[in-house]
């Protein structure tokens, strides 16, 4: 009776027979301290820390130093606040309204200088017969010297040069590239894009390695032109990187064509091809009036703020619609 008792009490535990081991008991999972959680908590911080201190130090810091020199004086006011009048001089000097000017010149051909490294990406990207060769091609302009490129080209765009030549063999007159000063800036920015492109395109061939191809294959199944295909696959696709090339070759375009302009054309035909780079180190360089050219970089530093965040709040906008 008892032992029926028992057995009825619940089912039987096995019992481990000999030669068999015992199954070892779960262990609790460990508890978090509160000091393991806040290491991991710094542990970015601590990562960042350096790059943000190097941009502090050597971006930031110098920015404000520059912002703060611009309300002084040159000359016999050196030191001296004078409030806004380094920025008055700057709107009534006719070099630097040119290079605005200029400035508004280069915004309107952006695009064109946005597109023709993205049109390429996507020829390599398709991957047209060739294009291990030409990817090579496009990119090697950009590892040469500015100063390198504006002298070949001084030699091919010179009125007597092979460009001139060229354009005579088919009947069309010569051209004054670098002496006629509605052509001279024209002139000047294709170089530059011919000569940077490159980077552009590198980073359009990675943007191109996170599109889903399943997405071009149907496009292909679907009939899909080419056109169709850039509009409404690979534009919406490679949004992010647009805008990223956008902002860079913009900035590129306001701050990395001194060499070309300094050696094509020394800021002439009568001042055509100024830009605030050009003008500042003008100013700073030749005139020593290094208060007047802070101020026309801080004119140039919110010109490109302004400029960049248009094109990402147009760009952005435009995905939008898309999706």
């Amino acid at each position: 009776m008892a032992g029926r008792s028992l057995s009825s009490v619940g089912p039987a535990v096995a019992e481990p027979t000999e030669g068999t081991a015992a199954a070892p008991a779960p262990k609790p999972a460990p508890r978090r301290t509160r000091r393991g959680s806040r290491a991991e908590r710094l542990a970015p911080l601590v990562l960042v820390a350096p790059a943000v201190l190097v941009i502090v130090v050597l971006r930031l810091w110098p920015l404000v130093l520059g912002i703060n020199f611009s309300f002084t004086g040159d000359g016999e006011r050196n030191g001296t606040a004078v409030g806004l009048d380094n920025y008055l001089t700057l709107l009534d000097d006719p070099l630097f309204q040119t290079a605005l000017r200029n400035v508004g010149l280069l915004v309107l051909l952006l695009p064109i200088a946005v597109a023709i490294p993205g049109l390429l990406a996507t020829f390599v990207y398709l991957k047209v017969p060739g294009h291990r060769v030409y990817r090579g091609v496009y990119f090697f302009p950009a590892v040469l010297s500015p100063v390198i490129v504006a002298a070949i080209f001084n030699l091919l765009l010179a009125f007597d040069g092979p460009l001139n030549r060229l354009l005579g063999t088919v009947g069309l007159g010569p051209v004054d590239w670098l002496g006629d000063p509605d052509v001279t800036i024209f002139a000047v920015v294709g170089v530059h894009v011919w000569a940077t492109f490159g980077m552009a395109l590198v980073v359009f061939l990675a943007g191109f390695s996170t599109l889903d191809p399943s997405l071009l294959d149907a496009a292909r199944v679907d009939g899909a032109t080419l056109a169709q295909t850039i509009r409404h696959v690979i534009v919406p696709g490679l949004s992010r990187t647009i805008q990223f090339v956008f902002v860079t070759t913009m900035i590129g375009m306001l701050t990395s064509m001194f060499g070309l302009l300094y050696v094509m054309t020394g800021g002439g035909p009568e001042g055509s091809t100024y830009l605030p780079e050009y003008y500042i180190w003008i100013k700073q360089g030749q005139m020593n009036q290094p208060a007047l050219a802070s101020a026309a970089s801080t004119a140039l530093f919110l010109i490109m703020l302004l400029v960049g965040l248009a094109q990402i709040g147009v760009l952005r906008r435009t995905a939008g619609k898309e999706d």
